[in-house]
């Protein structure tokens, strides 16, 4: 993770906790563990011997992408490897389980906190200053969202994987 990309997501922390407290919170959380998570254990996958002997066949970019890619999927449950990547050893194994464990429990803590926090809340009359949630603007404002903090959490990655492997071609 690059300096730039944690500060944004420090500073998007600090402005969330400190102003909408609760809500906002557990937002912040369910937003940052994934791409925390799998780019921290990514990069004491890259650090350390242990993680680099699982490199079979491909070093360098490739094989950034390849454990990249490991425990991006097992963030998600699904638990696939590319070839290059030996990740039947006993560090891959215990910290791709650290990865599915916070792929599932990281995510569905927070999601439930949120849920009773919906719950809770009475239905407010709408008034000019309020946002629509029924409204292509709305739908405009989290698919943006969605797509600059995937963007700016996984570009730094890839450009030292796949787009660095294809300019040495």
């Amino acid at each position: 993770m690059t300096f730039s990309t944690f500060a944004l997501y420090a500073g998007f922390l600090f402005i969330v906790l400190v102003l909408v407290k609760p809500l906002g919170g557990y937002l912040a959380i369910y937003t940052l563990v994934g791409p925390v998570s799998v780019l921290a254990l990514t990069a004491v996958a890259v650090v350390t011997a242990p993680g680099l002997a699982g490199l079979t066949t491909n070093s360098g970019p490739h094989g950034l992408t390849e454990i990249l890619y490991a425990y991006t999927s097992s963030f998600a449950n699904n638990g696939q490897s590319f070839a290059g990547l030996s990740a039947n050893s006993l560090f891959y194994n215990g910290t791709t389980a650290v990865a599915m464990l916070l792929g599932r429990f990281g995510l569905a803590i927070p999601a439930l906190a949120l849920s009773g926090l919906f719950a809770q809340q009475t239905s407010r009359p709408m008034t000019p200053g309020k946002l629509r949630t029924d409204s292509l603007l709305f739908a405009s404002v989290i698919v943006g969202t969605a797509i600059i903090v995937v963007a700016l959490t996984y570009l730094p990655v890839m450009a030292l994987g796949p787009i660095i492997e294809h300019l040495r071609l």
